[in-house]
């Protein structure tokens, strides 16, 4: 061989030697890499998997998209995932990979999720877990979330909870929510063999000083409730409470600043805050706003707005509807209907708070205005819970947000992998469709109740309605999974391309 042809080929082997060493050194973060494949095709292949093999097929997939550029399906397939089916080391790379396009798309609940992991001590490299880190202390402050010491309680940290004192009223307007509630707590309590004592107050006729000073006499170590709002709102004004106590609603303070008190309840307003977030997720930067004109429509609607705005996104059309009038004169307004079509103009989603018999009109209608296409993002309660096909035909390609228990096609591994599936079955079929959410927050306010000794545990908490959370000032966050309507039944969804208010009757 020829002196020359040797000299050229001992630099090119260095350079390649050099290259492969900076490799080792320097490894990119998954997103950066190449993975070869069709990423459709793998995604077809996963349906035909076994659990844990098709979670780490689409795993592939969303490397392939995340690598193309297209981070919008990169992160609905990683967020899809149960990062439980994956081996320790694709769990470190779901978690780099989730945790970097949710840090990018503005997701701080996601990051968490991903940033989660660093609490199971796997093995992983340095850099990994200094970026792990990072993301985790942006979600935290992104979410106002607290550092769980901060809530500690010396009286029953690390303890075992064996006596709650339940404050819940007998008569009343709620009566009947207090009821379904109790079932509840009682049947999970059945379930899960769980030896702590549940002892009822009856909240109607009765001082709050004066359950605190019975669930005292029984040596209550934590208390649930109370259930109305309005005595949820004057605890949030104190200094404290007598014993750690989880309300079953929110008060209407801005701010709780109750030491030891903790907030729960099934949020429209969370809901509607989630709404805004798909909406814009999907795309939709101008939307128009339906809801009833009520104290309730004004508060969830004010959510809406105010999330939407938040994140860059604008209200087109802001309408407050009668409730039992016709709803064609508020789709008219909403959608600027001259003649008999709709000018959109701005306008590409629509966000509906509305009960289902008002809600099944209003899909027709835009068919009628030719607005046909337009999306529409609602809350959960314009599915009644039980499946009616031939009623619900007309919500058909409706995206709404729901409780686990309650769409468990949609949610995350099917209803098997749902949250305390043993409670789940005892309490579906007895359940009254229309209360079924309700008995789902009575399991999850006995496992909070109980939880409460070990703060950290309610941190991303998988719950019956919902991945739970904790904010800096007790209120707990529920985050939901989407369905959407096919054929008048709730399912997964399949495709996504995730003013002042007037009355209709002016």
């Amino acid at each position: 061989m020829k002196p020359i042809f040797r000299g050229l080929l001992a630099t090119l082997f260095a350079a390649l030697l050099l290259a492969g060493c900076s490799v080792q050194q320097q490894a990119p973060e998954v997103v950066d890499r190449a993975p070869a494949g069709d990423p459709g095709q793998l995604l077809g292949e996963a349906e035909h998997q076994s659990a844990a093999r098709a979670a780490q097929t689409r795993l592939e997939a969303a490397r392939i998209f995340a690598r193309q550029g297209r981070r919008e399906r990169a992160y609905d397939i990683t967020d899809g995932l149960d990062e439980n089916s994956l081996a320790s080391n694709n769990r470190v790379r779901w978690a780099v990979l989730h945790s970097q396009l949710a840090r990018a798309l503005d997701h701080p609940r996601a990051v968490k999720r991903a940033t989660d992991i660093l609490d199971d001590e796997l093995a992983m490299s340095a850099g990994q877990q200094r970026e792990l880190i990072r993301r985790r202390q942006w979600a935290r402050e992104a979410l106002d979330q607290p550092d769980p010491k901060s809530f500690r309680m010396p009286a029953i940290d690390g303890k075992s909870i064996s006596r709650i004192a339940v404050f819940l009223p007998e008569s009343g307007p709620l009566s009947s929510v207090a009821a379904t509630l109790k079932s509840a707590m009682q049947t999970h309590r059945q379930q899960t063999g769980s030896n702590a004592e549940l002892r009822f107050f009856d909240s109607a006729g009765a001082s709050l000083d004066e359950l605190y000073q019975r669930a005292n006499a029984m040596n209550a170590q934590v208390v649930i409730g109370p259930l109305q709002k309005d005595r949820v709102t004057r605890l949030e004004q104190r200094d404290s409470v007598p014993l750690p106590t989880l309300a079953l609603n929110y008060g209407k303070n801005d701010h709780n600043q109750a030491g030891r008190l903790f907030q729960y309840g099934l949020s429209a307003e969370d809901e509607a805050r989630q709404a805004a977030g798909r909406a814009l997720h999907d795309g939709h930067r101008g939307v128009a706003v339906m809801v009833p004109d009520n104290d309730w429509g004004a508060r969830v609607g004010e959510a809406f707005i105010q999330a939407l705005q938040e994140q860059g996104g604008r209200v087109t059309r802001a309408v407050r509807y009668t409730p039992d009038g016709n709803p064609a004169r508020a789709v008219q307004r909403a959608l600027s209907v001259r003649g008999e079509r709709a000018r959109l103009g701005d306008t590409d989603a629509l966000f509906l708070l509305a009960v289902p018999k008002y809600a099944r009109q209003v899909p027709p209608l835009l068919d009628y205005y030719y607005a046909t296409q337009l999306p529409v993002y609602a809350t959960s309660h314009l599915y009644e819970g039980g499946e009616q096909p031939r009623l619900d035909k007309d919500l058909d390609g409706i995206d709404f947000v729901d409780i686990p228990w309650q769409i468990p096609d949609a949610a995350a591994g099917g209803e098997e992998a749902l949250p305390f599936y043993s409670s789940y079955q005892a309490l579906r079929g007895e359940a009254d469709a229309t209360m079924f959410r309700l008995l789902a927050m009575g399991v999850d306010a006995y496992e909070i109740g109980t939880g409460l000794a070990d703060i950290a545990s309610l941190q991303d908490f998988q719950g019956a309605t919902g991945r739970l959370s904790l904010t800096r000032d007790g209120r707990i966050y529920r985050d939901l999974p989407w369905a959407e309507f096919h054929n008048g039944t709730p399912g997964a969804i399949l495709s996504s391309g995730m003013t002042d208010a007037q009355p209709d009757n002016e």
